[in-house]
């Protein structure tokens, strides 16, 4: 019996190596990964590049606090700050804890604005923001809520979409509107541009803070550096972690001007945030990143997954209702009488790692490294899987 917790159920395949797009089990079975680790190994497995940085910084210093100054910090913060919106930076140690850190940002810009009261946040159906107290009680999730109450207040829940909805749930308490421009965990929900837009156009009406978690989108997953690039404007704050480090542990919270001036000294920290390890390894993913054609090849196979899903999803009519997403985060939607859960697990038999979302989506997260023969090996086995499935019984 295994001594760990088991908050992740009882898994039983495990991973000895990996390389590139592909991860070995200890018999040397080969799987394709088009889960990433839930959208974290954006350079895939063993890049060089990463590794020789990781390897090079625990030659020399693991750890130090940061009552110094750590310049590898100092240059990713830098960096980060020239890429985006940003006047800032916060680095932490994952999604939750850079979404906590910008709940934190929102409230205390209102209170140094003598606005104290301003302390709620809007939040949207389906949302996920991480499994902490604070991130839980902001999606308001049954399913991740159970067991746990009572949940932190502050948080006004709204229909994912819906901008008259949003206007409506606004009153003088109203700090900010959190946001995913993609919902991962929420089922590959895609905020229209013009939506993204008009929020914007809204929180500045009422005086709010638009805050933007870009934990499973950043990082160049949507084929920008951050998915909020892909529309005209710019938020108060974001969350972004996951690929931050490409494998290695690691958080950020940016802010633009007027909200980092409310974070003085003391008004929060992490003892292990923007460690010189972290730090070695999110310079390098944003080295490989920022590089001439990058985010053009993400973008490319990005419409090649997409073009190919369509395809498959023609095929399979009665079993795929809907393909959404963006960039290299895609996923499809089953009709009711398929379970995705049982296709992800056809799909992992047959050497496809693959993930599910939402009430019956499965996402593919494929490192941004993939090539187009590899989305076709994927394509392949995800129409041989559903075909040998029947759709009125959704055991595969």
């Amino acid at each position: 019996m295994s001594a760990i917790m088991p908050t992740y159920g009882s898994p039983s395949l495990a991973f000895e190596r990996g390389d590139g797009v592909y991860l070995y089990d200890a018999d040397g079975k080969q799987y394709l990964d088009f889960c990433t680790g839930i959208a974290v190994t954006a350079l895939g497995h063993n890049h060089p590049h990463l590794v020789q940085a990781i390897q090079d910084q625990a030659g020399k210093l693991l750890h130090y606090s940061n009552l110094y100054q750590i310049p590898g910090q100092e240059r990713m913060a830098q960096r980060l700050v020239d890429a985006t919106f940003a006047s800032s930076v916060f680095f932490c140690n994952s999604g939750a804890e850079s979404v906590e850190c910008g709940i934190k940002i929102a409230r205390r810009y209102h209170s140094d604005a003598g606005n104290p009261e301003r302390n709620r946040v809007i939040t949207a159906t389906g949302s996920f923001h991480g499994r902490t107290l604070a991130t839980l009680s902001a999606a308001k999730q049954e399913k991740h809520m159970a067991g746990f109450r009572p949940m932190l207040d502050g948080f006004d829940q709204v229909p994912y979409g819906n901008l008259n909805e949003v206007r409506a749930a606004i009153t003088n308490e109203t700090a900010a509107i959190l946001v995913e421009p993609v919902q991962g965990e929420g089922g590959i929900n895609y905020a229209s541009e013009d939506y993204i837009n008009r929020l914007r156009e809204t929180a500045d009406e009422y005086g709010l803070l638009l805050f933007l978690d870009e934990v499973q989108t950043g990082m160049g997953r949507s084929g920008k550096l951050f998915a909020y690039q892909w529309s005209n404007i710019k938020p108060d704050i974001l969350s972004s972690a996951k690929g931050l480090g490409g494998g290695f542990p690691g958080g950020a919270c940016l802010a633009n001007e007027k909200c980092s001036a409310a974070m003085v000294a003391g008004t929060h920290g992490s003892t292990f945030g923007g460690n010189p390890m972290a730090m070695a390894a999110a310079n390098a993913v944003l080295d490989v990143v920022l590089e001439d054609g990058f985010l053009g090849h993400v973008v490319e196979m990005g419409a090649v997954l997409r073009d190919g899903l369509e395809a498959i999803a023609a095929r399979h009519e009665n079993k795929i209702s809907e393909v959404r997403g963006l960039g290299l985060l895609m996923g499809i939607e089953f009709s009711r009488d398929i379970v995705n859960g049982n296709v992800v697990k056809a799909l992992e038999a047959q050497g496809l790692l693959t993930v599910g979302a939402g009430s019956n989506v499965i996402r593919f997260i494929p490192p941004l490294i993939v090539e187009e023969g590899h989305i076709a090996d994927a394509l392949a086995t995800l129409d041989d899987v559903l075909s040998g499935i029947d759709a009125r019984d959704p055991a595969p």
